[in-house]
């Protein structure tokens, strides 16, 4: 049973983590329906979200390359430092910066206190409304080569909002891109990147603490591998689908789909039919 229920929140986790409906929000309450009904945990959580990054990784590997080699190169003068990929790098890291620190800062309440599914709840609906706001108001001008020091700062304080489940690392990060006048695709693609140094962080840090500790939650090594490498080819086919849907249609099913999700969560917590 911890195996077959490992793959679910595999399957779940894949779904979910490009899509700006919160990955962690969605671990945590199909967690509740699970037969042991138990919160997988946020170690569990962040070590899934490894395969989700590697499909980034591996889609996305030829722009990758070229930014990591262009970057390298912009530091010891063989490339322009205006160069785009050189300058992409310096976007990703300064980025990563506010998540990084913050969720040192947080740890303690990310594990425990922001698993709530109260929080993830009004999370799922509060920030529903904002991304409907920025998705209608936004201007959709702006390219990735349009990208500044301010706007990657201002990206890097976005996707630290999801350290809360509920508000969704990619949905934060669009939600700011849209607000900042880039397009849809622009929006969603710079964010896929701009999660690769956070997640790969995060869940490497979790994965060692788990292999020296010993994974004392319910799902073991081999259990959270398996649902790690589900996550990884479910979440490389969302990938793709997901780029080629924002570039032609709005994030509005994704809006509706949060204030449903959030709204039925509060009836079955105030029901007493899910434990907070």
């Amino acid at each position: 049973m911890e195996w077959i229920q490992a793959i679910i929140l595999g399957l779940v986790q894949g779904l979910t983590e490009f899509l700006p409906i919160s990955s962690s929000g969605h671990i945590r309450i199909v967690g509740q329906f699970l037969p042991n009904g138990e919160d997988p945990g946020a170690t569990f959580t962040a070590i899934t979200q490894l395969g989700t990054e590697a499909a980034v990784l591996v889609f996305f590997w030829k722009d990758i390359v070229r930014i990591i080699k262009n970057w390298f190169g912009s530091l010891v003068g063989k490339v322009d430092k205006k160069d785009p990929d050189a300058r992409m790098g310096w976007f990703i890291i300064i980025g990563s910066l506010p998540i990084g620190i913050l969720g040192i800062l947080l740890e303690d309440y990310i594990d425990s206190t922001f698993r709530s599914l109260w929080i993830t709840a009004t999370m799922l609906i509060v920030f529903a409304i904002f991304l409907g706001i920025a998705d209608r108001i936004g201007r959709e001008q702006r390219e990735l080569k349009d990208l500044t020091i301010k706007h990657g700062i201002l990206y890097g304080f976005a996707q630290a909002l999801a350290l809360v489940p509920g508000v969704s690392r990619s949905g934060g990060t669009i939600m700011a891109g849209l607000l900042m006048g880039y397009t849809r695709e622009a929006a969603a693609r710079y964010s896929f990147l701009l999660a690769i140094p956070a997640v790969f962080a995060s869940g490497l840090y979790k994965l060692a603490g788990s292999i020296s500790e010993g994974f004392t939650g319910y799902y073991g090594f081999g259990s959270t591998m398996v649902a790690t490498l589900v996550a990884f080819v479910v979440g490389y086919l969302i990938i793709g689908w997901f780029l080629k849907y924002v570039s032609k249609k709005s994030y509005s099913i994704f809006v509706w789909y949060r204030i449903a999700l959030g709204l039925a969560l509060y009836i079955l917590l105030g029901t007493g039919v899910l434990a907070a």
